[in-house]
């Protein structure tokens, strides 16, 4: 059996979640969590994430959605800054899970990394919502948002998709889309983070890593059919879709992740396909990490250099 290596406050985590396990998700499961008061949920939250820390500005919003309203957050380091390019994000959370709330620690520390504009969106979640609702909302979002910076009292000049795990298949998915019938402003970038890419086919790590490593095959597969996707669609598995005329794309994967293997099938695939490809790799940690950095603060090293990936990318654009 192959020992893999695991960071120290990784371990200590892990060792946590096995003393004190959770229940598996379910639909039942899923309906107690909703009516959990959101003071409640975010006090849970507080205890492995960061904290938010200082902006200049949070603001919220509501747009206009394919199935209703769609809560909108801008975070954003500057209380006020010229024209200039925003990032788009997704949240995590398997497509059932995670909100704006849950994530604003991330989505803030990526503002303050990359000095620009985060939006997050809070796109709809399944069981309620079967796909292709999120899609839907997130390329909604994004085309909504290059068109109205002054909702947000910003003048946006071009975009910059990012997403953390289900979030990294949105963006993943919202790329394909917007390379192929472009938003109001340009693409200029993408950013996944440990991001699901493929359903229709089975990666060696999802065996490797699907128990015992905080997300398991078990709860991956109730994902699965709570979101009920067409699993052959390139707007769940945007992997197998053609990758050419991509925009540049950080991929930032664990290597104790279930989700591994299709993070590095997808950076490799880019690559093939002639995009510019910056793909790190976390060595020793598990999924989620971004979002457990009070429990894991070894990731936030991590993040921080694939935000700073990310920098370097926008800054060779900008010398264009």
């Amino acid at each position: 059996m192959t020992e893999h290596f695991v960071r120290p406050d990784v371990r200590a985590y892990l060792d946590m979640l096995a003393a004190n396990p959770r229940p598996k998700f379910s639909d039942e499961i899923l309906a107690m969590m909703r009516l959990i008061p959101k003071e409640q949920m975010l006090a849970m939250f507080e205890m492995m994430e960061a904290p938010v820390g200082e902006l200049g500005e949070v603001r919220d919003l509501i747009m206009p959605g394919p199935g209703g309203e769609i809560e909108l957050r801008l975070f954003d380091p500057r209380a006020s800054r010229g024209a200039g390019p925003v990032v788009v994000f997704y949240h995590g959370g398997g497509f059932v899970a995670g909100n704006i709330d849950t994530h604003a620690a991330l989505a803030a520390e990526i503002a303050r990394q990359l000095d620009l504009p985060v939006v997050s969106v809070e796109y709809r979640l399944a069981p309620e919502h079967k796909w292709p609702a999120a899609p839907d909302d997130a390329e909604a979002a994004a085309r909504w948002i290059a068109g109205n910076g002054a909702a947000f009292g910003r003048e946006f000049t071009a975009l910059v998709l990012c997403g953390d795990s289900a979030g990294g298949n949105l963006t993943a998915v919202t790329a394909l889309a917007l390379r192929d019938n472009p938003a109001a402003l340009p693409m200029l970038m993408q950013f996944a983070i440990y991001p699901k890419v493929d359903a229709t086919r089975e990666y060696a790590s999802m065996a490797e890593f699907g128990s015992g490593y905080a997300l398991d095959a078990d709860d991956i597969g109730y994902f699965e059919l709570a979101f009920a996707p067409d699993k052959s669609s390139v707007r769940h598995s945007p992997l197998i879709a053609d990758q050419s005329g991509l925009v540049p794309t950080v991929v930032l994967t664990a290597s104790l992740d279930p989700l591994r293997d299709e993070g590095r099938a997808y950076a490799a695939k880019l690559a093939d396909a002639g995009v510019k490809v910056v793909h790190l790799e976390g060595e020793g940690l598990i999924h989620g990490f971004c979002t457990y950095r009070k429990a894991i603060p070894s990731g936030q090293a991590d993040l921080v250099a694939a935000c700073d990936a990310a920098r370097a990318m926008l800054a060779q654009h900008n010398q264009k």
